[in-house]
């Protein structure tokens, strides 16, 4: 099947579920499964550009039953060499504050059974995921970010939880003592199984609550963050309609080789 060729791809989170005008709906077989939605194909800035909501249209996967590899795969399959990928997020420290973005360096893992790799034998394959976000695209989000006024951390931590539930009080103090900022279900391994694609990620966290170990705040809620991402919605779409037309067309950064000496 001939599919539109596409060079950066979006994947939407909780509350974000629409980016282009017009868009060309494409459906794709992988070999593992189907991804969570038809991939929406457009253009943004003169940039060919491909949309997925990780969750689906109607919301319908909750994070532990994402097709992850699915959906990178559908994303590679497009010709997508450079992925944004927008979330919803708690914070676990006090300085970053509803409505702030971050645009993280590491992340922690704590899901479970995920289906997290593309590399299950014969031959094995281990990807470094020293530095797991794109250094240049977090450079350009920075940049656009800063330039619309938006209010952002130019790094940061994310611990991913498995979800759907959130975390216990007792949790959320226990991640943020340790000084992450960013608490997130879907973070892994979407922007690791990029990496062994060898394609570029970039994480943009949309602060949407204080987690529950947050002193003098009501615990998360699931209206809450849908609430303040429906809020936010218009400054993250502005700053994705910036940063696309200015992501590189020649990539030479370490996701781009990643898997050189990976292979035993």
């Amino acid at each position: 099947m001939d599919h539109p060729a596409a060079e950066i791809g979006v994947f939407g989170g909780s509350g974000f579920h629409s980016l282009l005008d017009e868009p060309v709906e494409v459906t794709i077989d992988t070999p593992y499964g189907a991804p969570s939605s038809p991939v929406m194909c457009g253009e943004i800035g003169g940039r060919k550009v491909a949309f997925l909501p990780r969750h689906g249209k109607e919301h319908q996967y909750p994070p532990h039953m994402v097709n992850y590899r699915a959906n990178v795969y559908a994303m590679k399959e497009l010709g997508v060499s450079q992925i944004i990928g927008p979330s919803a997020c708690g914070s676990l420290q006090p300085h970053v504050k509803p409505g702030d973005f971050v645009i993280c360096d590491q992340f922690v893992d704590r899901t479970w059974g995920r289906k997290d790799t593309f590399y299950d034998g014969p031959t094995t394959t281990h990807v470094s995921s020293a530095d797991p976000y794109c250094p240049v695209m977090r450079a350009i989000a920075v940049e656009k970010a800063r330039e619309l006024g938006i209010t952002v951390h130019d790094r940061g931590t994310v611990v991913v939880i498995q979800g759907p539930r959130f975390s216990t009080r007792s949790e959320s103090k226990w991640f943020a003592s340790q000084g992450w900022e960013v608490i997130n279900m879907t973070q892994y391994p979407e922007g690791y199984l990029a990496r062994e694609l060898e394609i570029c990620y970039c994480n943009i966290s949309l602060i949407t609550d204080h987690d529950a170990g947050a002193e003098g705040v009501e615990p998360v809620s699931n209206d809450e963050v849908v609430r303040v991402f429906a809020e936010n919605n218009d400054k993250l779409k502005s700053l994705l309609y910036a940063m696309i037309p200015a992501l590189p067309t020649y990539r030479d950064c370490v996701c781009s080789h990643a898997l050189e000496g990976a292979a035993f």
